[in-house]
C-alpha cells in the first residue's frame, strides 16, 4: 500500500497533467457471493428504439458473480464502490466536456477489464447517460467472455472491413448499456490502433450519440505500445493499479507514460483492506 501512496506522490509531483486531474478513487473489487435478479429492459422510447436496432442478449448472472461484474447488483457489498468511482470520473469529464475514457493498468492482472465493466455498467445506470464498452484490448480481448458474449459478428470484423459497427455491438440485457467485443487477438494490433480507420471508428462512436460516454478498455501500459497508439484519439484515462501485482518502479514508469495525457487518477484494485460503509 505504501509503495502505491509513494508512486502516485511522486508522479504527481513530476507531471502538471497530473496536479490537474481527479484524486485518486480507492476501489476494491470484492468475490463474495451475491444474490442473482433479472434485469429489466430500458422503458425510455428513445432507448427502446436504439435497443430493437441492437441485438439484446440476456447474461447468465451466475457467469457474471464468478467474474466479479457486481456494480448492476445493489445488493453487493462492492458495488458501492463502482457507484463512488463512476460519480467521480462523470463529474471530471463533465467538467472538460470528455466524453471517452480509456482504461489501462500498468502490468498484467491488475484487473482491468473487471473495473471498466463494472464502471460502464454503472454510468449506464444514470437515466440521463447511456454507456458503451469498447474492447480494444486487441492483444488479450477478455470483455465478451467476462461478460459471457458469443458473437458471430464482432470488432474483429469491423476492423477487417467485413461489417459495420452496429453489427457488431450487441446489448447484454441492462438498460442504456451496448458493449462492442472483440472476439479474437488482432496481430499488428499497436499499428491498428494507430490508423485513420480506428480513428474514424472512434470519431463515430463519441458522436453519435450525445449522452454517450465510451469506455474502452485497453491493454497495460507496459505490454505493448497500443495504449499509447489510442491515447491520442481518447480524451482521458484511468489507470488500475492491483494491489501487489505492479512495483514502485512499474507504477512510475507507467505514470510517466501517461502524463502528457489526461489522467483522471489511480483506482487500487484488489485490495485486502475490510470494506467500511457502515451507513448501508
Amino acid at each position: 500500500m505504501e509503495r502505491i501512496k509513494e508512486a502516485i506522490e511522486k508522479a504527481k509531483n513530476q507531471s502538471p497533467v497530473r496536479e490537474q486531474s481527479a484524486p485518486s478513487a480507492r476501489n476494491p473489487v470484492a468475490a463474495k457471493p451475491f444474490k442473482s435478479s433479472a434485469t429489466e429492459l430500458p422503458a425510455a422510447l428513445d432507448t427502446e428504439i436504439q435497443y430493437r436496432q441492437t441485438p439484446v442478449v440476456q447474461l447468465d448472472m451466475a457467469h457474471l458473480e464468478r467474474h466479479r461484474i457486481v456494480a448492476h447488483q445493489k445488493l453487493h457489498p462492492a458495488s458501492w464502490a463502482f457507484d463512488f468511482l463512476r460519480t467521480q470520473v462523470l463529474q471530471k469529464m463533465d467538467e472538460n466536456g470528455w466524453r471517452t475514457l480509456a482504461v489501462t493498468s500498468p502490468t498484467m492482472e491488475s484487473g482491468k477489464t473487471v473495473v471498466a465493466i463494472n464502471l460502464a455498467i454503472g454510468i449506464a445506470q444514470q437515466t440521463n447517460r447511456t454507456s458503451l464498452l469498447v474492447d480494444f484490448d486487441l492483444r488479450r480481448p477478455r470483455v465478451a467472455s467476462m461478460l459471457g458474449l458469443q458473437r458471430d459478428v464482432s470488432l474483429n470484423q469491423v476492423l477487417a472491413g467485413q461489417a459495420r459497427v452496429d453489427e457488431a455491438m450487441v446489448n447484454p440485457g441492462i438498460p442504456r448499456f451496448v458493449v462492442l467485443p472483440t472476439q479474437r487477438p488482432v496481430p499488428s494490433s499497436a499499428e491498428l490502433l494507430g490508423s485513420s480507420r480506428v480513428g474514424a471508428l472512434m470519431g463515430e462512436l463519441r458522436e453519435n450519440y450525445a449522452d454517450r460516454i465510451v469506455v474502452v478498455d485497453l491493454p497495460p501500459v507496459l505490454a505493448a505500445d497500443d495504449v499509447l497508439a489510442l491515447l491520442p484519439r481518447v480524451d482521458c484515462v484511468l489507470m488500475v493499479v492491483g494491489n501487489g501485482v505492479s512495483t514502485k518502479k512499474e507504477i512510475e514508469e507507467a505514470m510517466g507514460r501517461l502524463s502528457k495525457f489526461h489522467l483522471l487518477g489511480v483506482v487500487l484494485n484488489k485490495d485486502d483492506a475490510p470494506v467500511r460503509n457502515s451507513y448501508y
